[in-house]
């Protein structure tokens, strides 16, 4: 099997490490690809999406990336990575760039996002993503492509993501240390948006909510284009935490609490309802009315979706979502959440799921898995640009390697 066709997808995360590997046949369409490997791996050593220790994320990464090995049968060399935390910071730009009335071409679009992203950051960050949002060609605004278009002046809206230099270099350091090599790495919301949105839902005005195990991702989308991210750091594990305070309970019980009797929204329990829970060692079983643990839940949800309002209020972008709010990722299955969130939010709110890929089971449709598969996509899209230019690159040496046995051929007979 080539190795320019497997492509893996990496997504290191606060609760778990999960690994996908496919592959594809190089044509840009994503029913192409085939899912032939999956592994998952509680995660240890990652705090809030940072690495806190680095021998523990070595081992559950290697884990992971073992556990798909076996499964699909090929070696993994290579992988694409998400990143998240709470030393993202992303931001929008503009630059502009003269054209002198030609035609413009790849290279002016090339210079023009350069333009927009040469703006000054602190010395310990580096810039993860630069996303065109729009290109303004003279007067007119609003152009996705402006390649073949005249003008004089080629402006360029774009958003930029940086993050925290050593903490990326932490997160590589440690795929590294299982021996496979970072070919990409890519914002978490964006992977994930990349996996459950539709064109159309970007087109509208979407914002996607990302609750994993450390972090709640936010990407927000307008006219196809990503118009804000953030990173809040708050989690599956506050909701997990909260529960097993109030309970007193041990961190694992108040999880499968937390992911097979939970909700968020008391009403609509029966005051009868309970579940038997085992308290810290040394105590004996007791009942806990699953209302109270809708009370503790639904309080740290109704913070989450607040900040989340905060957020899209304070950026001015309230009116911007009119498709309304995607929830997705671990933290999404917890029951009514989604509607708590449309209450709060006052807009449309629901659970995203992964668009279907070949070789997927049924577990992988579930929003756990939204990130990993979006990284895997992304992978795809720039293997298909690598293949294709190694293509390209092939062809030019073929032609230059058959001028110069022309050029001798002329030369012997002359």
């Amino acid at each position: 099997m080539n190795d320019k066709n497997v492509i893996v997808g990496l997504d290191i995360g606060t609760t778990k490490v999960c690994t996908v590997v496919a592959i594809q046949s190089g044509r840009p369409k994503e029913q192409d690809l085939e899912i032939i490997g999956v592994g998952t791996h509680p995660s240890h050593g990652l705090k809030k999406g940072s690495v806190v220790n680095i021998d523990k994320t070595v081992k559950s990464i290697k884990a992971s990336l073992e556990e798909a090995r076996l499964m699909s049968g090929v070696n993994i060399s290579r992988a694409s990575i998400g990143v998240a935390g709470n030393h993202i910071y992303s931001f929008n730009s503009s630059g502009v760039v003269a054209i002198k009335g030609r035609e413009i071409d790849s290279y002016d679009v090339k210079r023009v996002i350069e333009a927009a992203k040469a703006v000054v950051i602190p010395s310990d960050r580096e810039i993860l993503h630069v996303v065109p949002q729009s290109y303004k060609v003279d007067n007119i605004g609003g152009i996705k492509n402006p390649i073949g278009m005249c003008g004089v002046r080629l402006e360029a809206q774009v958003h930029v993501v940086t993050g925290s230099i050593s903490l990326i270099q932490n997160l590589v350091k440690c795929v590294e240390h299982t021996g496979v090599t970072v070919s990409q790495i890519t914002l978490q919301p964006i992977a994930s948006s990349r996996a459950v949105l539709t064109a159309e839902e970007k087109e509208l005005g979407v914002v996607l909510v990302d609750i994993g195990g450390g972090t709640t991702d936010l990407a927000i989308w307008k006219n196809g284009s990503l118009i804000h991210s953030h990173i809040i750091p708050v989690g599956g594990n506050h909701f997990t935490n909260d529960l097993a305070v109030a309970l007193q309970i041990p961190h694992t019980e108040a999880e499968t609490i937390k992911v097979n009797h939970a909700s968020v929204i008391p009403e609509g329990i029966s005051e009868q309802a309970c579940i038997t829970v085992q308290g810290l060692s040394g105590t004996k079983p007791r009942e806990v009315r699953l209302q109270v643990v809708a009370d503790v839940l639904g309080a740290r949800a109704e913070e989450l979706f607040s900040i989340i309002k905060g957020i899209i209020s304070e950026k001015g972008l309230t009116h911007q979502v009119t498709g309304g709010y995607v929830l997705t990722g671990g933290g999404s299955l917890i029951k009514s959440i989604s509607d708590l969130g449309e209450y709060i939010l006052e807009r449309p709110t629901k659970t995203g799921h992964p668009l279907s890929l070949g070789g997927m089971t049924n577990a992988m449709h579930s929003p756990k898995f939204s990130t990993v598969l979006g990284l895997l996509l992304e992978a795809k899209k720039n293997n298909v640009n690598y293949v294709e230019s190694n293509r390209l690159r092939g062809q030019k040496d073929l032609i230059g390697r058959l001028s110069e046995s022309l050029r001798s051929v002329f030369k012997e007979i002359f």
